[in-house]
């Protein structure tokens, strides 16, 4: 561990020019760049909102703080473990050329993701006043479940990109999984009625829904489910380990399959 460490030291300065290129490519080409950080996740949530509330009878006024909040945790999970899964293909270039340390891709397709992320939450705290939603001592609790999403991106997403290397069609397998992960996160609907129901395990054994929940709860200045936060934090760790114990032991391979 120490190595490691010392190491990414070493490497502190690529890992930033990393995370810097990431961002640059993810707007190449677009005329709003960094502001459509900020203007998706909007449009996202007026839209949900609108539908969904409208469907499934959702008529409070700070159902689309609740909508956003949610759908902005998924959605940086989803980019984080996309970008990650893709991450040492589409530096092959490099990898075949210097040595750097190859858990440096994945990790920076997290990292700057997070960046990405922090710039939406301008959007979620504007919607939040503006909808009567009033910061309270327990929102800046909400850096936990943040730290804990972080852990779980972290952890799946090494896992993805070794098994990226090997499986080229995993891509469009995840895209898959994530779909069905965000409609068990309950993002654009109340969770009672199933938490309450038979099926409720569905839920509850979804480390991302955990999460979420508990990012909410700080938005909404209420107090966080420690049951919820213990589950994802432990689930979160084990992830780690077992991503970065596959990564290890199957670096070395990546330059004769990528």
């Amino acid at each position: 561990m120490k190595a490691k460490i010392l190491e990414f030291r070493q490497y502190s300065n690529l890992f930033v020019e990393l995370v810097r290129k990431g961002i640059k490519l993810k707007y190449r080409r677009s005329y709003l760049g960094v502001l459509w950080s900020m203007i998706e996740p909007l449009l996202t949530m007026i839209v949900l909102a609108v539908v969904f509330g409208t469907l499934l009878g959702y008529e409070g006024k700070d159902f689309p703080v609740y909508i956003l909040a949610g759908r902005l945790i998924y959605s940086l999970f989803s980019q984080s473990t996309t970008n990650a899964l893709k991450s040492i293909r589409q530096n092959e270039g490099m990898i075949k050329k210097v040595y750097v340390p190859k858990y440096l891709y994945p990790l920076s397709g997290i990292v700057f993701n997070y960046v990405l992320f922090l710039i939406s939450l301008v959007v979620l705290a504007v919607v939040a006043l503006v909808l009567g939603v009033m910061p309270t001592p327990r929102t800046l609790l909400a850096i936990v479940p943040l730290f804990v999403l972080f852990l779980l991106s972290v952890g799946i997403g090494l896992i993805l990109a070794t098994a990226g290397v090997f499986f080229r069609d995993l891509e469009y397998l995840w895209n898959v999984g994530l779909m069905l992960v965000m409609y068990t996160c309950a993002i654009f609907y109340y969770p009672d009625n199933i938490l309450a129901s038979d099926v409720s395990w569905i839920l509850e054994f979804n480390p991302l829904f955990c999460v979420i929940s508990n990012f909410r709860s700080c938005v909404f200045g209420e107090v966080m489910d420690g049951g919820m936060l213990l589950y994802s934090f432990v689930f979160s760790m084990v992830t780690v380990v077992i991503g970065s114990v596959i990564f290890s032991k199957n670096e070395d391979k990546f330059i004769l399959y990528i």
